[in-house]
């Protein structure tokens, strides 16, 4: 199995492309429309095709490029079933698996950082890793403010879905600020502030009270990304 972890520095955002093997089948999770060439680049040097681009969710702070990506390479664009984008091509339920060759992803439903978003677990019948989106961060979580976002149904993801899964299972989340790459579901129990410890009452406070300013992009980039990245 290939796995490779992608940056956009402007939104700290994490891009993660995953194949069975050099000449295999790929897929792609949370692409940044200002990356697609990179992206192209990485499928020819390893010589795969790309069969699906994922995004979690309906970012607010970035373009997605899963419709630049169904342009280019004929790939199946794919969000949670509740996705409010008419634009891709498969919505997926909770439990449904993605295959790329011998490589395969369960999607988790997991709103909370908006009402639809979706985590993927890496080989579910023994977990080596969860793609969070942005609904569990390292030593963070979403926030919970916009796009049908509720602090209730977060600690509900995280706590009884994510935190269920194997302690050493690797969490890649769709974000970082810190300059962190990946954690682990035990690290994230013991160790992340807004949930260490916490009851729900207690994280619910906690998220009411961020008080963050919206998203430099909001307006440009949630409109966008129901067109799957067309403006």
């Amino acid at each position: 199995m290939i796995l490779r972890q992608f940056f956009d520095a402007a939104s700290s955002t994490y891009t993660y492309l995953i194949a069975s093997d050099p000449g295999g089948e790929a897929l792609i999770i949370d692409p940044v429309k200002e990356h697609c060439e990179a992206y192209a680049t990485l499928l020819r040097q390893l010589d795969t095709r790309l069969l699906h681009a994922v995004d979690t969710h309906t970012h607010a702070d970035h373009i997605t490029a899963l419709g630049d990506l169904r342009d280019a390479t004929g790939c199946v664009t794919v969000m949670g079933e509740h996705t409010k984008a008419e634009c891709v091509s498969r919505r997926i339920a909770e439990g449904e698996i993605l295959r790329v060759g011998d490589v395969a992803l369960q999607a988790i439903y997991t709103p909370g950082h908006t009402d639809e978003s979706f985590s993927f677990v890496l080989h579910p019948e023994r977990p080596l890793a969860v793609f969070t989106g942005d609904v569990l961060l390292i030593r963070g979580t979403g926030r919970t403010d916009f796009q049908g976002g509720d602090p209730h149904r977060s600690w509900d993801s995280i706590v009884n879905k994510l935190f269920r899964l194997p302690e050493d299972t690797i969490v890649y989340p769709a974000h970082d600020y810190r300059g962190c790459t990946a954690s682990s579901i035990g690290e994230e129990k013991r160790f992340n502030p807004r949930l260490a410890g916490k009851s729900e009452a207690e994280y619910v406070a906690i998220m009411n009270g961020l008080n963050l300013p919206p998203p430099k992009l909001m307006d440009i980039a949630v409109p966008a990304n129901l067109g799957c990245g067309r403006a």
